[in-house]
């Protein structure tokens, strides 16, 4: 079992990490999920603990009918300090599965590999993104004009994203940076201002 502070600087994707831990870039390695999961047991049990949260924790299983590297993790939490975890969008859950991200060494690439989840807040969360993206589109296609989201993770901006991949008559950026970083879905064929700025 890798600990998380492997100075060979491991991964639970098998690969060794770059310069200032970065992976290379291009199609994301494999993940070692039941290496994973059990590490996250180990990860969710001193975080309640340490915290004193009253809740419980179930981990699921990597499919055994899913060819290795291909499993999701997902820890999902449930009991009387839920609604903790959800105050303001979930703060304290998305906090908590970025820490775990760090202490498996997590690629980026993998990021969404390995999720946390509470009373399917992170369910919901996904079909009201892929909804807005597509009433959005709509919206984009029959005015012509632009529409900009607000500012929001990497991660969401990647749902919306992969939602209008090959959407007809629009496209998407993502446009500025650090946490006011947003997603603009264009006309197709129109350019974007300033990519990135």
């Amino acid at each position: 079992m890798a600990e998380h502070r492997n100075p060979a600087g491991r991964n639970f994707a098998g690969g060794r990490k770059g310069p200032r831990g970065t992976e290379a870039q291009g199609e994301a390695p494999p993940l070692d999920a039941a290496r994973a999961a059990a590490e996250m047991r180990r990860f969710a049990e001193l975080a309640i603990r340490e915290m004193g949260l009253q809740l419980e924790f179930e981990i699921t299983q990597p499919a055994s009918d899913v060819a290795p590297g291909q499993s999701d993790v997902a820890i999902l939490f449930r009991g009387e300090d839920e609604p903790l975890l959800l105050e303001r969008n979930g703060e304290l859950l998305l906090a908590l599965e970025h820490v775990a991200h760090r202490w498996l060494r997590l690629d980026p690439r993998l990021h969404d590999r390995v999720r946390f989840d509470c009373g399917e807040y992170r369910a919901t969360r996904l079909a009201e993104l892929k909804l807005s993206a597509r009433v959005a589109a709509q919206r984009v296609r029959e005015t012509g004009q632009v529409f900009r989201f607000n500012p929001m993770s990497s991660r969401e901006r990647r749902i919306i994203h992969l939602e209008l991949t090959g959407a007809p008559g629009v496209r998407t950026v993502s446009e500025g940076s650090g946490d006011r970083r947003q997603l603009v879905i264009y006309p197709a064929g129109r350019e974007g201002r300033r990519r990135g700025a």
